[in-house]
């Protein structure tokens, strides 16, 4: 064969090649990965988060004309199975991000093995600092502890007038031992007074019994008691025992609290209480979140949950993260995301700080005649 003919044969078949490689690539999966809580005391919180999610990823099947393949790794609410999810999800499931997970109990250990590995994960409800903190890898779509906590101390002192309060803690949980030292910092600066807080007593979670902590509470005659509890189940069962021991102070909580088994649990005594929350339907204040709410209440015939919303949003920051810089490479999608600045998200308008957290605006609410019923707005200091 002449020369000329060979140079014809060779550059085809690279030719060939080239477009066979090219064609893989296009439908080569983008796997994101989710360790959420399917089983365990967190459960309600992860099936709501991973309501929004599943919304999120059926209106996104695709990215950059590739398919988007979503695995679920169930981290039963353990610290240890949390990082094993995460382990799991890079090495075996090969994802380019994750997203999770409810509990910063879980999150904590997960985002330590996501950081390590170099691959970015974006938290949808974990508020500890902790999640993020040292962690160029980590971000989350929600607000934090320390703003939570300050949150419910200022309403607790201004809207309240509580001079006085007493904090039972989930000694177990580092979302409440957290949220628990921020709002005692908080409300002590805001009272002016050092000795405000009058009480202070610890459970573990999952105890069923907590008359030792309840009656101490009472005996302190506090204007309010805050619950920052790792599990609805337990502060449900704190405020129903309190009652009942005749404690009638108000009652305060942090965004574990938003789940439907907290009022089926508690019963008439969650009826006046407070909480800090990320969401609520009928406070939007983007478009996208309006669309997301005639969305969800089509597929599931409900108003949505704060955890579905943060669900959503954090499974379509990185979505759009990969967008924007037109890659599924890990490195690629994390600088993207440490990028984000005023994205249109349902729970508001995000921007990402330099520790990957959201400054956002956080939402108040009650529970009034069986149901949660949104109170205010509060926007960051």
């Amino acid at each position: 064969m002449k020369k000329l003919e060979w140079g014809l044969v060779i550059f085809l078949t690279g030719l060939l090649m080239f477009s066979l490689v090219g064609g893989a690539n296009e439908t080569e999966e983008i796997v994101i990965g989710v360790f959420e809580p399917m089983t365990g005391p967190y459960a309600a919180g992860g099936q709501m988060t991973m309501e929004g999610i599943n919304l999120a990823y059926e209106q996104n099947p695709t990215v950059l004309g590739r398919p988007i393949k979503m695995v679920l790794v169930d981290n039963k609410s353990e610290k240890v199975e949390a990082a094993n999810a995460v382990a799991r999800l890079i090495e075996y499931e090969k994802a380019v991000a994750i997203v999770g997970s409810y509990g910063s109990a879980c999150a904590i250990p997960g985002s330590e093995v996501a950081n390590e590995a170099g691959i970015p994960m974006v938290g949808c409800s974990p508020t500890n600092p902790l999640v993020t903190l040292g962690k160029p890898y980590v971000f989350r779509a929600c607000f934090i502890d320390p703003f939570q906590g300050a949150v419910m101390a200022n309403f607790a002192v201004n809207n309240l007038g509580a001079k006085t309060a007493v904090v039972i803690q989930d000694i177990a949980s580092d979302y409440a031992v957290g949220l628990s030292n921020y709002f005692r910092e908080s409300f002590i600066k805001l009272t002016g007074d050092p000795k405000s807080i009058v009480g202070l007593i610890s459970y573990q979670t999952g105890d069923q019994d907590f008359t030792a902590q309840v009656t101490y509470a009472a005996g302190k005659n506090p204007d309010v008691v805050f619950v920052p509890a790792g599990s609805y189940g337990d502060a449900a069962l704190i405020l129903k025992q309190g009652r009942e021991m005749g404690i009638t102070a108000t009652f305060l909580g942090g965004d574990t609290w938003e789940a439907p088994e907290f009022i089926e649990v508690g019963g008439e005594a969650v009826e006046g209480s407070y909480f800090s929350t990320h969401f609520d339907a009928t406070a939007v204040t983007t478009k996208a979140a309006e669309k997301f709410c005639k969305d969800f209440e089509a597929k599931y015939q409900r108003a949505p949950s704060a955890f579905a919303a943060l669900g959503f949003d954090a499974f379509n920051l990185v979505i759009d993260a990969i967008k924007r810089v037109g890659s599924a490479e890990p490195q690629a999608i994390r600088d993207a995301l440490a990028e984000t600045k005023d994205y249109e998200g349902v729970t508001g308008m995000i921007t990402l700080d330099y520790n990957g957290d959201a400054t956002k605006d956080a939402i108040i609410k009650t529970v009034e005649n069986g149901q949660f019923k949104y109170v205010a707005t509060v926007r960051p200091f």
